[in-house]
């Protein structure tokens, strides 16, 4: 069965705002990754500290992700585009089936394909404008 989540995207204070999200909510952040954590070499040194992913576990089965857009990321960044509906699959077969269904007449972002944190992923955007995040994760599938 699918699941979806919200994935929000920050200009840089992804870090502050989930700390006031887990003071409102309460629970322990699932995950915390920073760019620097990734090797990611393409970012600039000032934002290797920033979190590339943040996960915060909301009530029963839901999920607050977040994102600080760095560099060429945060050009396209504007209050209200952004955030993703991320969508977590239980097999690859699934993620692509509904990754090409959500693309047709949309615009590819980011190819299925394997990530360098081990999942199955892709990024779309649909023809009504709604940004889409596909995961497979082969430990939690």
């Amino acid at each position: 069965m699918v699941t979806i989540n919200p994935y929000v995207n920050f200009p840089g204070n992804t870090e502050e705002a989930f700390n006031f999200y887990k003071s409102v909510f309460g629970g322990e952040f699932a995950a915390v990754i920073r760019f620097a954590d990734m090797g990611a070499e393409n970012v600039a040194e000032e934002d290797k500290n920033k979190l590339m992913h943040i996960a915060l576990p909301i009530g029963k089965g839901n999920i607050l992700m977040a994102t600080d857009t760095v560099g060429e990321m945060g050009m396209g960044y504007k209050q209200g585009n952004n955030f993703h509906l991320s969508l977590n699959v239980e097999s690859k077969e699934e993620g692509d089936t509904i990754y090409n269904a959500l693309s047709a007449d949309g615009i590819t972002t980011v190819p299925m394909s394997m990530s360098a944190w081990g999942s199955y992923f892709g990024m779309l955007v649909d023809k009504f404008g709604i940004s889409w995040m596909v995961s497979f994760d082969e430990i939690r599938g």
